[in-house]
């Protein structure tokens, strides 16, 4: 019987080809790597739970085969929020206090924060972050962390991430049905962003899309801090659907045929190759409705991607555009998730953005096996570091309370 240990963080991925559970302890103040399960997900539909029960099942196999590599009990975990129905709005509001100058301590900065955020959201709308962009003390803008400053007036420029409260609650009963309680929410675009983003890029200002298998997860960032987050209706999927229509083929072959011979410029592919395809090479059987296999072009395949990959990347231009941060990328695009790995990608955002572009891969923890290394395991990474990050920063807010109160239970004796 696994043991619980109490220093592990225990993150789930669940989306709309596979649920991660990945698991790793804080020794020293490091993370390293413990254990992970990977399954098939099941039960899901353009990136939204469509079946609990299947979803559940998923989920607890990943779980226990996590805790078989980890040896350790799991029972807790942290949750990716991610899919269409997250949406970011900015907003901004302060605080006066008073005619005379005053030092601005937490409260002042919750309050402003408070008075921010009271936007009007649907009903159905719950708040998944809210993420200061810059306080702004007395007319001087720019401030990241007003603590200890002495003024009159306080405001805040913030980011609120936000979610259908129903999609959310449906990904955490399914974590409670796998025998996990949920003790946060984070959206998968910003985990993804804590895992292949440097801090100059974030500086300079930078564009993280996460492309998943049903959609392709924003977050852009500048001068350090998060400027726009959105969602767009396009993933890996419909570049797989797009082959098994075009081609005539099983989906399962459309994504080996893509995997191993798309491209997503046509004039990259030499005219000449030719690719058997409908023999369902990647099972060994026969495909395409029983056809037998046939020698098509291999360039066919990329006449077929080109105009998705190109349509991902417009309505990404005309995303941030409307966002107002296309001018901010100084630092470019950053592509990462499974479907970052589709040859050709780079070449078509380069040219329609008109910024550089990368595939962004994790940073590694501390004894993670090198199959984790991949774009398409980011947002589970990326969900471990910025954990770890909340949960030093609450500690060091609770440790400093603690020594206000102290001192002030000192000064009364």
């Amino acid at each position: 019987m696994n043991q619980k240990v109490d220093n592990l963080i225990t993150v789930l991925d669940a989306g709309s080809a596979k649920s991660v559970v990945l698991v790793a302890e804080l020794l020293d103040g490091v993370l390293r790597y413990r254990g992970h399960g990977v399954e098939r997900s099941k039960g899901m539909r353009k990136g939204l739970i469509a079946e609990l029960g299947p979803a559940a099942e998923a989920i607890n196999r990943a779980a226990l085969t996590a805790e078989r590599v980890a040896k350790a009990g799991i029972e807790t975990c942290v949750v990716g929020i991610g899919g269409s129905h997250v949406r970011g709005i900015n907003s901004r509001g302060g605080i006066s206090m008073g005619n005379r100058m005053r030092e601005i301590t937490r409260e002042e900065v919750k309050a402003a924060v408070d008075r921010a955020r009271s936007v009007a959201l649907p009903p159905d709308r719950e708040v998944l972050h809210l993420l200061p962009q810059e306080f702004i003390l007395d007319d001087q803008p720019g401030i990241h962390d007003p603590l200890g400053m002495v003024g009159n007036r306080l405001e805040v420029n913030l980011h609120l991430s936000t979610c259908s409260g129903g999609v959310a609650q449906s990904v955490i009963t399914c974590a409670n049905r796998a025998g996990l309680e949920v003790l946060d929410t984070v959206f998968e675009g910003i985990a993804s962003a804590e895992a292949v983003l440097s801090a100059d890029e974030r500086e300079l200002g930078v564009c993280l899309a996460d492309i998943g298998a049903s959609t392709t997860e924003l977050a852009v960032f500048f001068e350090g801090a998060i400027a726009h987050t959105a969602v767009l209706p396009i993933g890996g999927d419909h570049f797989t659907n797009d082959l098994a229509v075009g081609l005539q083929v099983t989906v399962e072959e459309a994504e080996y045929l893509k995997r191993t011979f798309g491209h997503s410029v046509v004039t990259a592919v030499p005219q000449l190759n030719e690719i058997e395809v409908g023999g369902n090479l990647a099972t060994g059987s026969l495909g395409g409705g029983g056809q037998s296999a046939r020698m098509v072009r291999q360039r066919f395949l990329a006449e077929i991607l080109e105009p998705r990959a190109r349509e991902l990347f417009t309505m990404l231009r005309d995303n941030l555009r409307n966002g107002g941060v296309l001018e901010a990328l100084g630092a470019g695009c950053v592509f990462t998730g499974g479907g970052a790995h589709l040859a050709g990608l780079l070449d078509n955002a380069e040219s329609l953005l008109r910024v550089p572009a990368r595939i962004g891969f994790p940073v590694p923890l501390s004894r993670m096996p090198q199959e984790l290394a991949q774009p398409e395991f980011a947002t589970a990474i990326g969900m471990l570091l910025y954990t770890h990050r909340t949960q030093v920063r609450r500690a060091s807010e609770e440790q400093g309370l603690r020594a206000k109160l102290k001192a002030i239970f000192a000064g009364s004796f």
